[in-house]
C-alpha cells in the first residue's frame, strides 16, 4: 500500500514540475532583422520580428504577446468586433432580408467586417515563412478591394446629391468596380515584384489605383458637404462624414511616409510605427462611415429611393463579380510566388 501511494505522490511531483514547462513560451521571444528573410523587414525597425517556421500554434498565441505586429493586430481586430456588435444592434431594427435599400448598407458593413479581418490575419499569421507572409498579404488586399467597392457603393447610394447623381451614374459605380480591382491587382503585383526596393514603382503600383479609387469613391461625400446649405451643415450624418475624410487623409499620410520611426530610428520597433497609426486612423475614419451610413439610410429615403429605383439587386451582384476578380487575382498572384520560392530553392 506504502508503495503504490509513494508512486502516485512521485507521479504528482513530476506532473507539478512540467507545470513551467506547459506554461513557457511556445518559441523563443522577437529577434532582429537580420535572423528574418528579407520580406520581412520594416524601413527603420531592426528587432521586434517573430521568428519564422514556428508552429501555427505559436503564432496565433503571438496575440497576447509584444512584437513589432501586435497593435497592428489588435487595432484591427478591436474594431472588427465594435462592427459586429453595431452589426448585431441594427439588425434588429433594420430588415436586410425583406428592405431592398437596405442591401448597401448590409454589404458595406460586411465589407469593413471582412477588411478588418483580413488584416488581422495577415498581421497576425504573416510571419509564418516567406510564402504565407505574400499569401496572407493578397488576402489582405482583396479584403481592402472589397471594402473599397462597399465604400463606393454606401456613398453613391446613401450620401449622394441629385445633382451629383445626374452626372456620374453613366459611370460611377462600373469605374469604383474597376478600381477596387485594380487596387487589389497593383498592391499583389508590388508585393511580389518590388517589396521595399524600387518605392517609387512600388508606389505608382499599389497608391496610384488606390488613390484613384479614394477620389471617385469620396466624390459624392465632398460634393455634398460643400453644396450643403447653412441649415444642413449641423447634420449628424454630415459632421460623420467630415471625420471620415479627415481621419483617412491623414492615415494615408502615415501610410505614405514612415514617420516618426524614420525620426527616431531604433526607438519605434513596438511602439510609435507609422503604419500603426495608420490603422489607428484608418479604424477611425471606417467607424465614422458607418454611422454616416447608418444616419443617411434612416433619414435619406425620400431621396435614394427615388435615385436608385430597384437597382439595389444589380449592386449587390457588381459586388459578387469583384469579390470573385479580387480572388482569382490574389490566387494566380499567390501561385507566382510559390512558383518563385521552389525555383529559388532549386
Amino acid at each position: 500500500m506504502a508503495t503504490v501511494v509513494t508512486e502516485k505522490l512521485s507521479r504528482l511531483f513530476i506532473n507539478v514540475r512540467q507545470v513551467p514547462q506547459l506554461l513557457a513560451p511556445l518559441s523563443p521571444s522577437t529577434v532582429s532583422s537580420s535572423e528574418v528573410p528579407k520580406v520581412f523587414w520594416k524601413p527603420y525597425i531592426h528587432t521586434g520580428y517573430r521568428p519564422v517556421q514556428q508552429t501555427w500554434r505559436y503564432y496565433f498565441s503571438t496575440l497576447f504577446q509584444q512584437h513589432n505586429e501586435a497593435i497592428n493586430v489588435w487595432t484591427h481586430l478591436v474594431a472588427a468586433l465594435i462592427l459586429l456588435l453595431r452589426f448585431q444592434q441594427l439588425s434588429q431594427r433594420v430588415d436586410f432580408g425583406q428592405d431592398l435599400h437596405a442591401q448597401p448598407l448590409l454589404i458595406i458593413i460586411v465589407a469593413s467586417i471582412t477588411y478588418l479581418t483580413f488584416s488581422t490575419l495577415a498581421h497576425l499569421l504573416q510571419a509564418k515563412s516567406e510564402f504565407w507572409h505574400y499569401s496572407f498579404f493578397f488576402m489582405d488586399y482583396v479584403g481592402v478591394a472589397i471594402y473599397q467597392y462597399g465604400s463606393a457603393l454606401g456613398h453613391y447610394y446613401y450620401a449622394i446629391e441629385p445633382s451629383w447623381h445626374e452626372k456620374i451614374k453613366g459611370f460611377y459605380m462600373p469605374a469604383a468596380v474597376l478600381l477596387a480591382w485594380l487596387s487589389c491587382a497593383g498592391s499583389c503585383y508590388a508585393k511580389y515584384r518590388y517589396h521595399q526596393s524600387a518605392r517609387l514603382l512600388s508606389r505608382l503600383c499599389q497608391e496610384l489605383p488606390s488613390g484613384l479609387a479614394y477620389m471617385l469613391d469620396i466624390s459624392p461625400v465632398v460634393h455634398r458637404i460643400y453644396t450643403a446649405p447653412p441649415s444642413e451643415r449641423a447634420d449628424p450624418a454630415l459632421l460623420y462624414h467630415k471625420c471620415q475624410v479627415l481621419f483617412f487623409l491623414i492615415g494615408a499620410f502615415f501610410f505614405s511616409h514612415p514617420y516618426p520611426e524614420k525620426w527616431f530610428p531604433g526607438k519605434c520597433h513596438f511602439f510609435g510605427q507609422s503604419h500603426q497609426i495608420f490603422h489607428v486612423c484608418l479604424v477611425l475614419c471606417t467607424l465614422a462611415q458607418i454611422e454616416a451610413v447608418v444616419l443617411d439610410y434612416e433619414s435619406r429615403r425620400h431621396i435614394y429611393s427615388t435615385l436608385q429605383g430597384d437597382l439595389a439587386h444589380n449592386f449587390s451582384a457588381l459586388c459578387l463579380f469583384t469579390v470573385t476578380c479580387s480572388v482569382l487575382t490574389a490566387a494566380y498572384m499567390a501561385r507566382k510566388v510559390k512558383n518563385k520560392l521552389s525555383f529559388k530553392e532549386e
